[in-house]
C-alpha cells in the first residue's frame, strides 16, 4: 500500500506518518501549506501525483471557540475539504480514512457511551462543521471510506491539556481544573496505530464510521490528577472547579465517551485504558516536548 497522509504536520498527521513509517509503509505527509485540501485541483493533482492506495485525512480547522464567529470557514475545511478528497479518491480509484470528533454529538449523554450509529446533533458551529465533513466523506466514498472519530487527544507534538498540566505543575503551586465535564483521554499515538490498523481493511467489506479513544472515563480534573501522579508531584495541588469558571464561546459537552464496538465487528480489540496510554505516553512527553504554559 502506499499511503497519502493530510495535515501531516499536526499532532495526529505526524504520529500517522511515523506510525507507517515503523510499519514500513510508503507514506507520504503533505502539511498545509503543501496541499490545501479545500482546492479541488490541488487534491486532484496531489492524488495524480502520488497515487495513493489509501488517504489519511488529518487536516482540519480545530478552532473550536473561533468558529462560533466564522462557521463558514470552519465549514470551508473541514466539510468542503472532505468531499473534496472523496471525490478525488473516487477519480483515482483510492481509499479514505477521514478523522473526524466527539463534537458531532450533543454531549448531553449521562453514564453510556454514545455508540457509532448514535443520531449526531452538535451543538456547536465546529461540531456542524465536523459533521458535514462526515457526511461528504459517506456521500462520496460509501464503500471505500471510513470515519474515524476522536476526542481529548494529547501527545508530543502541539499543545495540548497534558503538555499544559506538565507547565502548570513546574510554574504554579495550585491549578483549578473542570470537573464537571466528562469524556476519554486519548494519546494521538494510539489513534495513529489504529488508523493503520484500519487502513487496509477498509473497502475490502469495511467502511463506515469507527471510534478511536482510548478506554475508560476521566473528567478532566480527574486526568489532571493522574499527570500530577505520575509525574511525582502531589495530586492535592490540582483543586476541581466547574465549567462555569471557564467560559467559553463554544459550549463544551458535559459527556462525550465514546463506544468502541465496531473495533470488534473486524476483528480488533477495544483500544487500551486511558491510564495506560498516559503512563507509557508521559515520559516521551516530557523528553520531547518543551515546557510551556498556556491558558
Amino acid at each position: 500500500m502506499s499511503w497519502l497522509v493530510t495535515g501531516a504536520a499536526g499532532m495526529l498527521g505526524r504520529d500517522v506518518v511515523d506510525a507507517l513509517t515503523r510499519r514500513g509503509e510508503q507514506v507520504t505527509g503533505l502539511d498545509r501549506a503543501a496541499l490545501d485540501i479545500t482546492s479541488a485541483d490541488a487534491v486532484d493533482r496531489a492524488l495524480a501525483v502520488h497515487r495513493p492506495s489509501l488517504v489519511v485525512n488529518c487536516a482540519a480547522y480545530t478552532a473550536v471557540d473561533a468558529a462560533e464567529t466564522d462557521e463558514a470557514a470552519a465549514t470551508r475545511v473541514n466539510g468542503d475539504g472532505p468531499r473534496q478528497l472523496a471525490r478525488a479518491c473516487a477519480a483515482h480509484g483510492a481509499r479514505l480514512i477521514h478523522v473526524s470528533t466527539d463534537y458531532v454529538f450533543s454531549g448531553d449523554a449521562r453514564t453510556t457511551p454514545y455508540p457509532e450509529d448514535h443520531p449526531t446533533g452538535p451543538r456547536t458551529a465546529y461540531g456542524r462543521s465536523k459533521l458535514a465533513g462526515e457526511r461528504a466523506v459517506l456521500e462520496e466514498l460509501p464503500d471505500a471510506s471510513a470515519v474515524v472519530r476522536t476526542a481529548w487527544l494529547y501527545g508530543v507534538h502541539g499543545t495540548n491539556f497534558v503538555r499544559t498540566m506538565i507547565g502548570f505543575e513546574a510554574g504554579r503551586p495550585t491549578v483549578d481544573v473542570v470537573d464537571d465535564q466528562r469524556g476519554q483521554p486519548t494519546w494521538s499515538a494510539d489513534v495513529a496505530e489504529r488508523i493503520a490498523d484500519l487502513g487496509p481493511r477498509v473497502g475490502d467489506g469495511t467502511h463506515g464510521v469507527f471510534h478511536a479513544t482510548n478506554s475508560g472515563e476521566a473528567t478532566w480534573y480527574e486526568l489532571a490528577r493522574e499527570v500530577f501522579r505520575l509525574i511525582g508531584a502531589d495530586p492535592a495541588r490540582v483543586r476541581p472547579t466547574t465549567g462555569a469558571a471557564f467560559p467559553r464561546p463554544a459550549p463544551r459537552p458535559a459527556y462525550s465517551a465514546l463506544a468502541h464496538g465496531r473495533w470488534q465487528d473486524i476483528g480488533l480489540p477495544e483500544p487500551r485504558d486511558w491510564r495506560s496510554a498516559l503512563h507509557e505516553a508521559l515520559p516521551r512527553i516530557r523528553k520531547e516536548s518543551p515546557l510551556r504554559e498556556t491558558p
